[in-house]
């Protein structure tokens, strides 16, 4: 036997902040070595962290990562220990995403980046280049400092593996993975047994199953022991890093770290027996046979041995069952850790919500109840750096800590009931009933006063005194009524978290929660500076659907029970006067339910369906229940009112990234704002196709009787041309 521990891990590092992310990978590597462990792998581009954008162009974040680096190799932390540590790097005029392969304080070798990520969140091509000479291993030249401190003048660079005297062991970096050809293919030939992936993954829902399937596959068929490391946290930006480091051997994972954590630092180790990935392949004749007729890659020899022989003193790690959350888990802890680190990190003292009462600022307030929890728990667990930011967030003198959520909610959170005339007393007390489950610190505040001071202004300037549309007013006139509303919750929200720490002489400032989700940002139905103008905003790539499941779930898990009268509510804005023979919805003044605004985010963001595309693809989804001219209609209203209302994109609260068709126009959905809403080549398209469609029907016999039997199967219909839209304001 040939037994072989490893070690990779879960960083929480911060893009730029060098002694934050430096004093972590030390940590972690003090705590690889203690658990005995010879190979330690880290996340990509550790040292900087992933997050830093174009100050990947500064060179000072390219020297201050040598210099981090250089502090690790002339103390003792690779002493024994092989170390993939990533960072940026400059070979001649070209800026590489690296792994640096360190052992016994030297530079064993430094492996490029080959295919770079360039989709969805990802911009990698902006700021490195892709190592493209994969035949061979150059030269490279080491920063002169670094020569001197380590007495080593250049190391291989380039696409190799190391070779040990009893085992092998490559780089395979983040997406390169999930190419067609992925590297590991080719090394597993050339006899590379131990894959480090250094990652810089980001959460979304659903999404880790992909992940690990691909490590499982990496290795099910061609053998091998798949290490996965990835940072953990909010390194930044919008994006939240879901960790998950694992291992994998032959096709079975055999430790697997946690997803969702305050921890900044997490290590996992696994015994590994690499004979039986020898077998494995030995066992495989086609395998073999490849092997045979390889391609080889260059290596660098390094003449020590890694491996121990057997000992019954030394367990080998069981193949385990993979730990999955559900999305309402994934939905709670996600943005719950990721409060956390904006919290911690921004220098704030807590957060303020306008909570309405309606179901997306009651998820808002849940998730700060779950951070809340998550805080305490790992208090208890012993986590000294989640202790020392909660005491100094919270203002605890004396000695004292969080020692329970609702105390600690008190401290750090508030939630403010902004009513109106038109605000009924049913989302009042949810409203209410909902903070005191939580422990926030909550207002009841009437805008009446304030909406009434500014009408008479308006009055005063133009003669004319708007109405609402249920009292004679116009479309305009009753829009123009809703916005004051919504503006003035905004004006008010940041007021209050500004000043409210003063009033009850705390320091500080609170950061404003905003509560929009992904489907009212995908089809405009916000008001542009209202409530949905934040700090941040922890549910703004969440689709309504999952949300609902999420506050049924919160209701029995988090304990929050007032959630479930709060789900089963119809979603409401409440700015329109309540009237026995109308009540406001959400979906009646959208012309379209959540549900069909799913189905339409779906198929134009992740099938990138154009008007035409979208209607062929809906006759087939919808044909069953709906004429082609009903699905023109809905195709129609859905893109001129996402067009009319695209420029709200341009200014919509920072969100954390959780959905794939997410319209965040900041770098994951870049398309322009100003367009012909009409759409006049592609919808005269879709009537040419639904004149030929209904063309076929009469020629099969199917007559207009039939088409309306099917007639409004997804309920709501679409509303006349030039209806008011309450939230569509400019």
């Amino acid at each position: 036997m040939r037994l072989l521990k490893v070690a990779t891990c879960n960083l929480n590092q911060w893009a730029m902040d060098f002694d934050c992310n430096l004093n972590n990978i030390k940590e972690s590597i003090t705590q690889a070595k203690q658990a005995g462990a010879v190979i330690r792998l880290g996340p990509e581009l550790e040292i900087t962290g992933y997050g830093c954008e174009d100050h990947f162009l500064e060179l000072d974040t390219i020297n201050h990562g040598w210099e981090c680096l250089k502090e690790i190799l002339v103390g003792d932390w690779t002493d024994g220990i092989l170390c993939s540590i990533g960072m940026p790097v400059i070979k001649g005029s070209e800026r590489y995403n690296c792994q640096v392969l360190c052992f016994n304080r030297k530079i064993i070798m430094i492996r490029p980046k080959m295919w770079l990520a360039n989709d969805g969140n990802y911009r990698e091509l902006r700021w490195f280049t892709a190592w493209k000479h994969k035949d061979q291993l150059v030269d490279f030249q080491l920063p002169s400092e670094i020569a001197e401190a380590i007495l080593q003048q250049s190391v291989p660079f380039g696409y190799g593996y190391v070779r040990f005297l009893d085992t092998a062991v490559a780089a395979e970096v983040c997406e390169e993975l999930f190419t067609p050809i992925p590297p590991h293919a080719e090394l597993a030939l050339n006899g590379v047994e131990v894959f480090m992936n250094a990652s810089g993954s980001h959460h979304q829902l659903r999404k880790l199953d992909v992940r690990l399937r691909a490590f499982i596959g990496a290795t099910h068929t061609r053998g091998g022991v798949y290490m996965y490391s990835n940072q953990q946290g909010c390194d930044g930006g919008r994006l939240y890093y879901d960790g998950c480091s694992c291992v994998v051997v032959n096709g079975e994972v055999v430790v697997q770290g946690s997803q969702f954590s305050l921890r900044d630092i997490e290590v996992v180790t696994a015994q590994v027996d690499l004979d039986a990935v020898a077998s494995l392949r030995g066992s495989i004749s086609s395998f073999q046979e490849q092997a045979s007729c390889k391609n080889t890659v260059s290596s660098v020899l390094v003449p020590y041995k890694l491996c121990q022989p057997f000992n019954m003193q030394m367990s080998l790690s069981s193949p385990l069952q993979i730990n999955y959350h559900s999305p309402e888990e994934e939905i709670a802890f996600g943005p719950g850790c990721w409060l956390w680190d904006y919290l911690r990190r921004s220098g704030a003292s807590g957060f303020l919500l306008p909570l309405s009462g309606g179901a997306d600022s009651s998820s808002v307030a849940a998730i700060v109840g779950c951070m809340c929890q998550l805080v305490v728990k790992e208090i208890e667990k012993g986590d000294e750096q989640v202790k020392a930011d909660a005491i100094r967030i919270g203002n605890y003198t004396d000695g004292q800590f969080p020692t329970d959520s609702k105390e600690f909610a008190k401290r750090i959170f508030y939630t403010v009931f902004m009513g109106s005339e038109n605000s009924s007393e049913d989302t009042k007390k949810r409203a209410k009933d909902l903070a005191d489950e939580i422990g926030s610190w909550h207002l009841d505040v009437s805008i009446d006063g304030v909406v009434s001071a500014l009408l008479s202004l308006f009055q005063t300037l133009t003669g004319k005194r708007p109405r609402y549309k249920v009292d004679g007013g116009s479309n305009i006139e009753n829009l123009g009524l809703q916005n004051i509303q919504a503006r003035i919750r905004m004006v008010l929200a940041f007021m209050l978290a500004s000043l409210l720490p003063w009033v009850h002489s705390k320091p500080g400032f609170y950061l404003v929660l905003g509560s929009s989700n992904v489907d009212e940002g995908l089809r405009g139905y916000l008001t542009k500076y209202d409530c949905s103008s934040a700090d941040i905003n922890p549910i703004g790539s969440i689709s309504k659907q999952d949300l609902r499941a999420f506050l049924r779930w919160a209701a029995v898990h988090l304990g929050y029970s007032s959630l479930a009268e709060i789900e089963a509510a119809p979603p409401t804005a409440e700015l329109e006067p309540i009237r026995s023979n109308y009540s406001q919805l959400d979906e009646v003044d959208m012309g379209m339910t959540y549900e069909e605004l799913s189905v339409y985010g779906r198929l134009r963001k992740i099938f990138r369906c154009g008007p035409v595309s979208m209607f062929k693809n809906l006759c087939y989804r919808w044909g069953s229940r709906l004429s082609p001219s009903e699905v023109a209609d809905k195709v129609k209203h859905f893109f001129k009112y996402y067009s009319i209302n695209r420029h709200k994109m341009t200014v919509l609260t920072p969100s954390y990234h959780a959905e794939s068709y997410s319209p965040e126009d900041n770098r994951f959905d870049l398309r322009q704002f100003l367009y012909n809403a009409r759409w006049p080549y592609q919808f005269s398209k879709i009537d040419e196709l639904v004149k030929e469609l209904d063309g076929d029907k009469v020629a099969f016999g199917e007559t207009s009787d039939q088409d309306k039997s099917r007639a409004n199967g997804l309920g709501m219909g679409v509303v006349a041309a030039g209806s008011g839209d309450p939230k569509s304001g400019l």
